[in-house]
């Protein structure tokens, strides 16, 4: 299902390490310019990657290429609904208004590598003919804060007309993580249950202020698919897995400011019980929905922070520790 892909005979994907005394993350400027791995120094990748990094690692981009999976880290842009509306190159996908798959010149496409030193790596991808834009991404180890890792990302108009977009972030880690998202109420949550005879509704809870998914292994289905649009009430969520903590903390935005389509925070959850190392849970993050001028620009910034987190593995236990971090400020 993720793991799926025609074998190469190309060589391996280019790996840039870069690591300080808490922190280790991995990036190729290849297969669309991606994290591949992030994590402690003494613990395991937190990411979750596809075998087609190794068996798929030089695609051919075309307007009529698929989607690989890839997963670890790569960046979007939204709306999901505009992505083959904007290009005359595949017109059965224009036609069709796809919602699949994203533009394979910003997730397939090699990066030309511009910067690389032990604090940071910068790449700038090809000019996208169907997107009509084209993304510079900075990956650097944060002065002064050894556990911090931040991402910006900035997308340029490369056409001679507006085009009209957001930058999305997308992490990808194994379904069976435990995320919580600071909300004022269910209110600021929209779910979609993508249900069938082998997909069950996603579960959910809402306990002290965060919302959380659930990845327990349901009764009467096979497994679980869907998506959840949130808007935050801060700019952070949390992601526990193992002895590992990973906070995303971005700029919170006005809900008038994300597409409507979109949410600020997304969560997509698929996983069937039976093949549970293919489950699979991605944290998005989307930036301001902006309409950009011939050659005019937008940028967006993550950072990540990686703890150790050495308590219960209860959802009780990780809102206890999320709390002390607030009151320590740390978010």
């Amino acid at each position: 299902m993720f793991f799926s892909s025609a074998l190469s005979a190309q060589a391996e994907v280019t790996r840039i390490p870069l690591s300080n005394s808490s922190v280790a993350i991995e990036i190729t400027p290849d297969i669309g310019g991606r994290i591949l791995s992030a994590s402690l120094l003494d613990q395991p990748n937190f990411l979750l990657v596809g075998a087609a990094v190794v068996s798929d690692p030089n695609p051919v981009v075309t307007p009529e290429s698929y989607n690989i999976g890839y997963l670890g880290h790569e960046t979007w842009v939204g709306p999901q609904s505009q992505w083959w509306v904007h290009q005359l190159l595949n017109p059965q996908r224009a036609a069709a208004k796809a919602v699949w798959p994203p533009d394979p010149f910003l997730i397939l496409a090699k990066n030309t590598l511009q910067e690389k030193n032990a604090q940071r790596v910068i790449m700038q991808s090809p000019n996208s003919p169907i997107s009509g834009v084209a993304l510079q991404k900075t990956f650097s180890l944060v002065d002064g804060k050894q556990n911090q890792i931040r991402l910006d990302v900035n997308a340029q108009n490369i056409r001679d007309s507006n085009v009209a977009w957001d930058i999305w972030f997308n992490t990808r880690v194994p379904h069976t993580t435990n995320v919580y998202v600071p909300i004022t109420s269910m209110q600021d949550v929209r779910i979609q249950h993508f249900t069938d005879a082998t997909y069950g509704s996603l579960e959910y809870t809402f306990s002290e202020g965060f919302f959380a998914l659930e990845n327990f292994s349901p009764s009467t289905h096979e497994g679980r698919k869907g998506k959840v649009f949130i808007q935050p009430a801060q700019g952070w969520m949390a992601a526990f897995r193992g002895e590992q903590l990973l906070i995303i903390q971005f700029a919170l935005q006005p809900k008038s400011a994300i597409h409507p389509e979109q949410g600020q925070i997304e969560l997509y959850q698929e996983f069937l019980t039976q093949r549970p190392d293919e489950g699979l849970l991605e944290l998005e993050v989307h930036a301001p929905y902006k309409t950009l001028k011939p050659h005019e620009s937008m940028s967006a910034t993550e950072v990540w922070t990686l703890l150790p987190y050495k308590n219960e593995q209860t959802p009780a236990a990780q809102r206890a520790f999320l709390r002390e971090l607030l009151e320590q400020s740390i978010l």
